[in-house]
């Protein structure tokens, strides 16, 4: 191979890896682990993948935050600091926290959201 032509693939290569990178939240999303800590925190008695309940459902969180880099560290803090949540009917209550410390966890389950 040409030196032109590898540098040009090594390049390309690496450039394409930034991007990947850049994207979003991880491509590596492991979503049986993230729907097993979900059930385990009781996260679908207010949230559902795609329709409404006491709490938005994940395909309108992921609306509200695709493109946005910040999603995952939001999302991450929603469910570990407790915030107050504003409801759909006007209430207001304190989120919960999930029971696991695990940030590998967290950020799994927050990319597994935003892949909604």
């Amino acid at each position: 191979m040409k030196l032109g032509t590898m540098m040009r693939t090594v390049l390309g290569s690496s450039f394409a890896a930034v991007l990947l990178t850049a994207s979003g939240p991880s491509l590596a999303v492991d979503a049986d682990a993230a729907q097993a800590l979900a059930k385990k925190n009781d996260c679908f008695k207010c949230h559902a993948i795609d329709k409404e309940k006491k709490g938005p459902s994940y395909k309108k969180i992921a609306a509200k935050y695709k493109g946005k880099p910040e999603g995952q560290d939001a999302l991450i803090k929603n469910f570990t600091t407790s915030p107050k949540v504003k409801l759909d009917d006007g209430t207001e209550e304190d989120h919960k926290m999930l029971n696991t410390k695990d940030v590998a966890a967290q950020k799994n389950l927050a990319d597994w959201i935003l892949s909604q």
